[in-house]
């Protein structure tokens, strides 16, 4: 007999269901968009402290001596904010490639248990990061005169919402029996391990591989998001190995975190949000293909240069891929071009141009590991014009036999008017490599100049600029900003984790010793960082490895900028190589197709992109040329 639904009596249960259901998405959705009001606002008045900074010092020479530290106290608040956005969006970083692979009870099951993880990390260090502020409160600022813990607030204020936004998430999107299994597995795990204490104080260092390699490789296959599966490493590493104070942790955390100069993320992850809204990246690929779009490949071609020109100044990979994209596939598909092979070299040039500046993998290594941002800066240009070259000359080999009866080519009147057109936005990307490395503005100063000058070119010459659309730029700016500078924060730790168990010294022997010396350093950094790439993505890597290995790659006799492009193009390859690279399905889904219709293509891109690394590797001067 089937059940009546209508029945009265099941009414109030049913009703009562949809009633608890709707007060937890409004709780979610009114704490949500509190928190993305603060983060927008947060983002305009770094803007505006930084752009008036300069401002103050080149033109009226009165610097203002409050700024940085204005600037610094409020990032820490936006990093954190970001982070509880991106919970609150599901989006930080993490690997889903294996849990994809699942069906769909075990998905939801695995879904599950990463918000549990990620909710107990929290709660396990909610209370550190109160003390770690609470501490803060003698220290008084030198320009401000305020006390510290204002800045540091940051942390459990943003450890507290993100607690609150895994409580509703779980409440909200699991079944009842996905959430007992997943925090009774969670609470077990942790129970044995705080069991394991005695033991894991008598194995040594033994504890890095049962930490840092088990724990970390575990969850980060199982969904959990990169950030959190470092904290929890690092965490237990704390806890249960040693006998360091847990403020430590959040401490390495802030410092990871409050960086200045990575101050640079949020605000040129907001100027390519503008160049992409103003019209200006489309301008850009108008002209490429009004230039190259006649000869064979000539679209393809476009691809490269157009990713070549916009790459690095939105600080994700994606946005690049999403501004060039969708204006060139469709006139690409009309010429013949399989989507297949459209993703797999939408993904090939997101791994040729991670070395392109102002990208924040090189603003990343500048901060962690000391080197010359503006030496990086001006190091990672021709590398990445190598593997271009490389790239096209896979495209011409290819589409020899390409049919261009049906094109038109463009008039030299056509091409020189599109070229006006895209003066501004040409301009832009050179108007910002030059003011950092001839030192007219720092890295995070000269983001503000590109970002008044976007919003003048939008308003004044392309005549396109959405204001409805700034505040979910600035919101996304936020979002994103946060689940990176998170992974910073966490990897750091985990970084400072390694260092004081003396694996870095370990580390060094071991590498310093093999067999063929810089040559056999060098390889053996590829082969690892491709690696380190596919799983761990670019910046959490280096956040990681890079104070470990920079100092070997010193002592070894490599040049530290040359390095630093190695070992970014290697990152980029794992990145964007299939089946477990995040870049590489990030490409699939900008272009609307099936993952499994790139990875034939690829195979050709990714080879040349081998080559290209082993070439710039073994040729120096390819990065360090320019240098003074």
């Amino acid at each position: 007999m089937i059940a009546d639904t209508g029945s009265p009596a099941l009414r109030p249960s049913h009703d009562g269901a949809i009633t608890a259901r709707s007060v937890t998405v409004a709780i979610e959705s009114s704490v949500g968009s509190a928190v993305e009001i603060a983060a927008a606002g947060l983002v305009i008045a770094e803007i505006a402290i930084l752009f008036g900074g300069v401002i103050s010092r080149y033109v009226f020479d009165r610097p203002l001596v409050w700024s940085d530290e204005l600037a610094s106290t409020l990032f820490l608040w936006l990093a954190m904010l970001g982070a509880v956005i991106a919970f609150h969006r599901d989006e930080h970083m993490r690997m889903t490639a294996c849990v994809g692979m699942l069906p769909g009870p075990a998905r939801a099951l695995l879904d599950s248990l990463a918000t549990g993880a990620s909710l107990a990390f929290l709660l396990l260090i909610v209370w550190p990061a109160f003390q770690y502020a609470s501490d803060e409160l003698p220290i008084t600022t030198s320009a401000l005169q305020i006390t510290d813990a204002w800045r540091a607030a940051a942390l459990p204020a943003g450890i507290g919402l993100m607690i609150v936004f895994a409580l509703l998430r779980l409440t909200r999107a699991a079944s009842a029996k996905a959430i007992i299994l997943s925090l009774g597995l969670i609470a077990l795990v942790v129970v044995l391990f705080w069991l394991g204490a005695p033991l894991f104080h008598r194995l040594g260092n033994l504890n890095l591989l049962i930490f840092f390699v088990g724990v970390v490789a575990t969850a980060v296959f199982a969904g959990v998001p990169i950030a959190f599966a470092f904290g929890l490493a690092i965490f237990g590493y704390l806890a249960l190995a040693t006998h360091t104070p847990l403020m430590v942790l959040v401490g390495r955390m802030d410092e990871g975190m409050s960086h200045l100069i990575l101050l640079a993320v949020p605000l040129f992850v907001f100027l390519g949000l503008l160049i992409e809204m103003t019209g200006m990246a489309r301008a850009l690929v108008g002209f490429l293909a009004d230039l190259l779009g006649h000869v064979r490949g000539g679209l393809h071609f476009v691809l490269v240069a157009g990713m070549y020109l916009v790459s690095g100044i939105s600080g994700s990979k994606a946005a690049d891929m999403a501004a060039v994209a969708p204006v060139l596939f469709p006139e690409m598909k009309a010429r013949g071009a399989k989507p297949g092979d459209l993703v797999a070299l939408l993904s090939a040039t997101g791994a040729q141009t991670e070395t392109i500046p102002p990208s924040l993998v090189l603003i990343t290594i500048g901060s962690v590991t000391g080197v010359s941002i503006a030496a990086l800066f001006t190091g990672g240009l021709l590398p990445a014009i190598v593997l271009a070259c490389l790239l096209c000359f896979v495209i011409r080999w290819r589409y020899r036999d390409e049919d261009l009866n049906q094109v038109t080519r463009a008039s030299k009147r056509e091409i020189l008017r599109s070229f006006v057109v895209a003066l501004p936005a040409l301009a832009l990307p050179f108007l910002i490599r030059a003011a950092v490395v001839e030192g007219v503005a720092t890295a995070t100063e000269v983001s503000t100049i590109g970002i008044v000058y976007s919003v003048a070119a939008g308003l004044v010459v392309y005549r396109r600029f959405d204001w409805a659309a700034v505040r979910p730029m600035l919101v996304s700016t936020a979002c994103l900003s946060g689940a990176i500078l998170l992974i910073i924060g966490t990897a750091t730790a985990m970084a400072w984790g390694l260092t004081q168990s003396g694996f870095s010294r370990t580390l060094a022997a071991a590498m310093t010793g093999l067999p063929g010396g810089a040559v056999s350093f060098m390889a053996a950094s590829i082969a690892a960082f491709v690696v380190l790439g596919s799983v761990l993505e670019g910046i959490p890597a280096i956040v990681l490895f890079g104070p470990l290995l920079f100092p070997i790659a010193k002592a070894v006799g490599i040049h530290e900028v040359h390095y630093a492009m190695v070992v970014i193009l290697a990152m980029g390859i794992g990145l964007f190589a299939p089946p477990f690279g995040v870049g590489y399905y990030a490409a699939c889904a900008i272009g609307r197709v099936e993952p499994v219709a790139g990875m034939r293509p690829i195979c050709g891109y990714l080879l040349a992109l081998v080559i290209g690394t082993v070439i710039v590797a073994a040729v120096p001067w390819i990065s360090i040329g320019f240098l003074d």
